[in-house]
């Protein structure tokens, strides 16, 4: 779910407007004994600020198509939303960097044992692991370039904030555009159904 701030008013959102709600395309796992697969519907971009902005969720941003449909929406800020584990999101939050010349943000949980509700099944079991943290973060800002801005926050709580650039988007993108100037729609086309299913 995309939702506008106070401050996108100027690029034409209403402060707390929800801008469009993604479903997973597919969920993980155990996910599928709860959830259905998703749609394409949420598989765009919005403008926020001077950035387009999009968003996959966990999984997703394995997917090669799923990015690619959002570099082809006009995406400069790729957004990564993982449950927190950093062997997860370290080097694919680079790779989607530098493959979509976009910055890319991964925002992830830390979930330790003692996090746990007292009513979770299996709960004294959980707590007997040696696990220090079933997820143990890993939110991360990586540059256009695939170089990091912020480096992965791995087992401790902290709030991650970066100023970014508009510019080194562009700078990266002069030489390669995977959706615009280097692509061969001709030759190469990406289809992607929005329809919202049931």
């Amino acid at each position: 779910m995309i939702i506008a701030g106070k401050d996108d008013a100027a690029a034409g959102c209403c402060a707390g407007e929800i801008l469009s709600v993604h479903r997973k395309l597919m969920p993980t796992y155990e996910e599928r004994l709860v959830w259905a697969c998703g749609d394409g519907a949420g598989l765009v971009t919005h403008q926020l600020g001077e950035f387009r902005v999009g968003a996959l969720n966990c999984w997703e941003n394995w997917m090669p198509l799923a990015r690619t449909a959002l570099y082809q929406a006009g995406e400069d800020l790729h957004v990564m939303l993982w449950p927190g584990c950093e062997r997860l999101t370290g080097e694919i939050t680079r790779f989607a960097a530098r493959e979509g010349r976009s910055f890319a943000v991964s925002a992830c949980a830390i979930l330790r044992p003692g996090d746990m509700p007292a009513d979770v099944a299996e709960l004294v079991r959980l707590r007997e692991s040696d696990e220090t943290a079933f997820y143990d973060g890993g939110s991360a800002i990586a540059n256009p370039d695939g170089t990091w801005l912020i480096e992965p926050v791995v087992g401790r709580e902290e709030l991650v904030v970066a100023e970014l650039d508009l510019d080194r988007v562009r700078e990266e993108r002069q030489n390669f555009d995977p959706a615009g100037h280097y692509a061969r729609p001709e030759i190469l086309r990406l289809s992607v159904d929005r329809t919202r299913e049931a």
